[in-house]
């Protein structure tokens, strides 16, 4: 089949790669001709774990190009994609659709045949019948079928997920449009994977829905590490006595410092205002956006509380910005309040990211950047691990242990193993469980020791000669 995807975002580029590994010849669209043309030399704008190299065998082999002629990418296209962002309003959280009104403005004025045209983007319920009259606004001669196609990516495993997803949702109940999409999505039905059809304002409220559902199940898990720190219980052995009842299941039950990224605060809020719009209250999803806020900040709580409530000048050293690893998308990360409280509370912040320290530069002032973890935590009064990196989960901490002043390591992700933590000689703090003192410091674990300087004198060229003997 011949597609056209209009947007080379996140869902443009995945779903035009992958559509085009199926076998099928897709035209990606963008008015930003400096992205379009960086795609041309196979230069990829966003980090997704294998789209580079997907992206440059499709298009070596002819079925993937860019350009930023619309109209040339609708000549003898089938069916045309929407797959444009849909951020939050400033003004009051619902999502803002001129991306996507526009989009299907100009498909309808590019178009020379009759088209069928798939909302990929996540749009509010009721959206595919305003898309739809775009087209009989502008183009009332054309047969125009809408369908609603809501992706359901997670970043870091995009690609996994879209050649073998859980279901295809597909909101339309046009035969012809029914027909070519299960034409499209032939190969993940052989492959057993349920399509799902639907009307266009059901499927596009399933996105919503499901995201917001996870969304609660993080928000609750997060809310018993709580109980369990005060009750003297440990959250992981929780987690796993409920996830192993078949109807709650293990996913999203991972306690942490809130979820982020572009979908769960950008969704659960655009279905509260959706809600609130048919005046249906959805206090659980209410509630869900607020403990997710509020719990952002009092992650901040957990570092100055570490040095009995006073950071003020004490260098902390946050490994991990972005709001999940296998992504470079700092939207909504818990790295961003956590550290604008931590220097309003006057602590000194450096920070180290593998992939998304130059995205970092432009949202934080006063931060000291690191391309090295080993050199971020140097002469550090606390090490606070914000995103579960398998390179920073991988450190040495022995060898960090040697270079820091204090060994206080704030663990959000409970992704230490905790013997290791403490031979190390750490103070481990973790999300709900009770904190873990060093054997060898014991109470004294906040106080700065010459010994502990002087061990720490030349902690950059022991880090490095640890990491040349590791690349060996």
């Amino acid at each position: 089949m011949k597609i056209a995807v209009v947007g080379t975002g996140y869902v443009g580029l995945v779903s035009g790669a992958c559509f085009a590994e199926s076998g099928h010849e897709i035209a990606c669209v963008d008015k930003d001709a400096s992205k379009i043309a960086g795609l041309k030399r196979g230069v990829v704008p966003i980090f997704e774990p294998g789209l580079t190299d997907l992206i440059l065998a499709n298009a070596a082999a002819g079925r993937l190009s860019f350009t930023t002629d619309l109209k040339q990418a609708l000549a003898g296209t089938e069916l045309a994609f929407i797959a444009v962002g849909t951020p939050p309003r400033l003004s009051d959280g619902e999502a803002d659709l001129s991306f996507v009104f526009s989009a299907a403005k100009e498909i309808a004025l590019g178009a020379s045949s009759d088209l069928i045209v798939v909302v990929k983007s996540t749009v509010p319920v009721g959206t595919c019948d305003a898309v739809r009259r775009v087209f009989a606004r502008e183009r009332p001669e054309l047969d125009v079928t809408v369908v609603s196609n809501p992706e359901f990516l997670r970043e870091g495993s995009a690609i996994k997920d879209f050649q073998c997803p859980d279901r295809i949702v597909i909101g339309a109940q046009d035969a012809r449009a029914l027909q070519a999409m299960r034409r499209l999505y032939a190969r993940q039905e052989a492959a057993g994977v349920p399509l799902q059809f639907t009307a266009n304002r059901t499927a596009e409220l399933i996105k919503y829905a499901a995201n917001a559902f996870l969304a609660l199940k993080v928000s609750f898990i997060n809310e018993m590490a709580d109980v369990c720190e005060q009750a003297d219980s440990d959250i992981a052995e929780v987690s796993i006595g409920m996830g192993l009842d078949h109807r709650i299941g293990q996913a999203f039950l991972n306690a942490g410092p809130g979820f982020g990224g572009s979908c769960f605060p950008k969704d659960t809020m655009a279905l509260l205002r959706t809600s609130q719009e048919y005046g249906v209250p959805m206090r659980l999803v209410q509630e869900t956006i607020f403990i997710n806020d509020s719990r952002k900040r009092r992650m901040a709580q957990k570092v100055i509380d570490a040095f009995d409530g006073d950071i003020n000048g004490k260098t902390v050293a946050v490994l991990g910005l972005t709001f999940k690893p296998d992504t470079d998308d700092m939207r909504e990360s818990p790295a961003i309040p956590l550290i604008e409280t931590l220097q309003k509370a006057g602590a000194i912040i450096r920070a180290y990211d593998p992939v998304a320290l130059e995205k970092a530069r432009a949202i934080f002032n006063d931060v000291e950047m690191f391309a090295d973890p080993y050199e971020c935590v140097c002469q550090a009064d606390a090490m606070v691990m914000v995103t579960d990196w398998s390179v920073i989960k991988k450190l040495d901490l022995k060898i960090i242990a040697q270079s820091m002043r204090t060994r206080v390591l704030v663990d959000l992700r409970n992704g230490f193993d905790r013997e290791r933590v403490s031979e190390a000689g750490f103070t481990h703090i973790q999300i709900g469980r009770p904190p873990a003192i060093a054997a060898d410091q014991g109470n004294n674990i906040h106080k700065v020791t010459s010994a502990t300087v002087a061990r720490g004198s030349a902690p950059v060229e022991l880090a490095k000669s640890r990491r040349r003997g590791d690349q060996a």
